[in-house]
């Protein structure tokens, strides 16, 4: 019989999760997300008429239902919470996520779930995390699921497998040292590899990601109009899409608003180049991570001589990563390594 494998990013920004897969190609692991905000009530939000009913699940947790899913944002209430902390993974709001997750996989038992970190928290926060997902996770409505065992990996360290993997260079990527990129939300994460091994003495993150751009952005806006402006989701989109920001009913263009997006891009790169010194020793930069779109022309900047190698689905890079990992770690569990995939961690 064989044994599920599932994976779970829970970000600062998007909670992003592996369904299942639709072929043995590394391209074809189906994955989803929802925002990392969970909201709380004292009574099952999933008691509600039916004509309130919204895509989101309820989570009980320490006497609490937490709600998280894809419209959390009918939920919200004047104040939007969220973990941008360190002490993130310690909350029953990431509990709620990872449980949210699971959730939509719809399984019983998880054989092995990988799950990820940022590159500064990782040795800090791999044990934690590992016992904190491990074991029967209350669903709510009667549900449980049980994970068997988990194992933690610094986020790049996924999109690391998953290009070893999608781009075939389980032959060469041995011999040659990369560099993965990965702009999320809160932390900007760089990961320095010799083959699949982590030099992790200049492997970092700082908190240079798509919340200070977008916060950034945001004052300029209040400037602008002349009240604070927080709506950063409009942004982000606008910014995504290239669809105008409406704002008073009227189309805010956000074009003399760039260079000082661009400029904590610039920062977060200088950052990551003052622990990445011997960049001609690189052979591969990966940019990864769901702002990958905003940090690309800092990061070429930074490597002149290089080709900068974009991800489809950049944002699912690591969580992809994630599920190869851990279809190859039962593979070479059971001595079956012939079904390990490309990019083995």
């Amino acid at each position: 019989m064989s044994k599920t494998v599932r994976a779970i990013d829970v970000g600062f920004g998007q909670t992003k999760f592996v369904l299942g897969r639709t072929s043995g190609d590394a391209a074809e692991i189906k994955c989803a997300s929802f925002p990392s905000l969970a909201y709380t009530s004292a009574r099952d939000p999933g008691t509600r008429p039916s004509g309130e009913r919204r895509r989101t699940v309820a989570l009980p947790i320490e006497g609490l239902f937490y709600e998280v899913g894809p419209d959390v944002h009918l939920a919200a209430d004047t104040f939007r919470a969220t973990q941008l902390h360190d002490q993130f993974v310690g909350t029953p709001e990431y509990l709620a996520l990872a449980r949210g997750a699971m959730t939509y996989m719809k399984v019983d038992v998880i054989d092995l779930l990988v799950v990820g970190l940022p590159v500064s928290s990782f040795q800090a926060r791999r044990a934690q995390l590992e016992r904190l997902m491990t074991g029967v996770h209350d669903l709510g409505g009667g549900r449980h699921v049980e994970v068997r065992r988990a194992v933690a990996l610094a986020q790049p360290q996924g999109a690391l497998v998953y290009y070893t993997a999608a781009y075939h260079k389980s032959r060469t990527i041995g011999q040659e040292q990369s560099l993965i990129v990965d702009p999320g939300s809160r932390t900007f994460d760089w990961l320095v590899s010799r083959g699949m091994r982590l030099v992790l003495k200049v492997s970092n993150s700082v908190n240079r990601g798509m919340s200070d751009i977008l916060k950034t952005i945001a004052q300029e806006i209040g400037s602008d109009i002349g009240r604070p402006y927080s709506d950063l989701p409009a942004i982000d989109a606008a910014l995504r899409t290239g669809k105008p920001l409406l704002i008073y009913q009227k189309p805010h263009d956000l074009t003399a608003l760039l260079p000082a997006a661009r400029a904590v891009a610039r920062g977060a790169v200088s950052s990551m180049m003052e622990w990445v010194t011997e960049d001609y020793s690189i052979q591969n930069v990966v940019l990864v991570g769901g702002g990958a779109f905003m940090y690309k022309d800092a990061v070429k900047a930074a490597f002149p001589n290089h080709q900068i190698q974009g991800i489809r689905d950049p944002m699912f890079a690591n969580v992809r990563g994630f599920q190869i990992a851990g279809e190859n770690l039962l593979a070479l569990d059971s001595g079956d390594t012939e079904s390990a995939d490309d990019g083995q961690g």
